[in-house]
């Protein structure tokens, strides 16, 4: 090894600095190692907050929007909390009673609409009455469908007293409509028929509350809207 000319200073620490280089050195990493265990239990601490698994579950996915029922405002829940609130989605007893009677509902509204063809004078009643049929018919085949695909019977054991349900015309009033002609139909139509929809709104209301099932669900608000908006056609007429 050559010597260091005269006057100049060797590229790397002296014997006499070696032991103040290697206490920086020291000193420096266990400075970075100190920085760096910080860090983690600031991490540890903000995750740990509200427990490992559920801030895990937290930030899982997005927040979900999740609709609220007919008149109530949607709820922005975080993946866990819609993992929780999820509906079990399995039809109960109000469920299936309000498939089954609404069933029975409709079939009244379609036989009185079936004797406005020949017996309405005016031609909004006519139109309300063809509106009426297009609608529920279809409809009474979804609910018939709906009960198969849940294996109920399309009728409840022992029978259902039918005219007893909200909005439904006796058999007097359904006979004094077929013997009605002209605006006497008219205005007797639209009376039995107003009453039948308020009470086809009642019971959809009541299972919209009572009822699990989504599926029935979103039939009994379409009927809400539907036949609320026909009420109001039927008043103007």
């Amino acid at each position: 090894m050559r010597p260091a000319a005269a006057g100049t200073r060797p590229s790397g620490p002296t014997r006499e600095e070696l032991p103040m280089v290697r206490h920086a050195a020291v000193r420096a990493a266990g400075s970075a190692a100190g920085m760096a265990l910080t860090a983690l239990a600031l991490v540890s601490c903000d995750s740990g907050s509200d427990g490992a698994e559920g801030t895990r579950a937290d930030r899982s996915g997005p927040p979900v929007v999740a609709p609220g029922r007919p008149g109530e405002a949607n709820k922005t829940l975080s993946p866990r909390e819609a993992a929780k609130a999820r509906p079990e989605n399995e039809p109960n007893t109000a469920d299936v009673a309000y498939v089954r009677n609404m069933i029975h509902h409709h079939r009244q509204a379609l036989a009185m609409t079936d004797l406005a063809a020949d017996r309405a004078r005016a031609r909004g009643v006519r139109s309300i009455a063809d509106r009426i049929a297009h609608t529920q018919g279809p409809e009474v085949g979804a609910m018939r469908a709906w009960l198969k695909r849940h294996g109920q019977p399309q009728e409840a054991e022992g029978g259902h007293d039918h005219t007893a349900m909200p909005g439904m015309a006796t058999p007097e009033q359904l006979a004094a409509l077929r013997k009605a002609r002209g605006a006497a139909f008219d205005k007797l139509f639209l009376k039995l028929m107003i009453t039948h929809h308020e009470g086809a709104v009642t019971m959809a209301t009541d299972v919209s509350t009572k009822g699990n099932d989504v599926t029935v669900e979103e039939m009994a608000s379409d009927v809400i809207a539907t036949q609320s908006a026909e009420i109001g056609r039927m008043r103007r007429l």
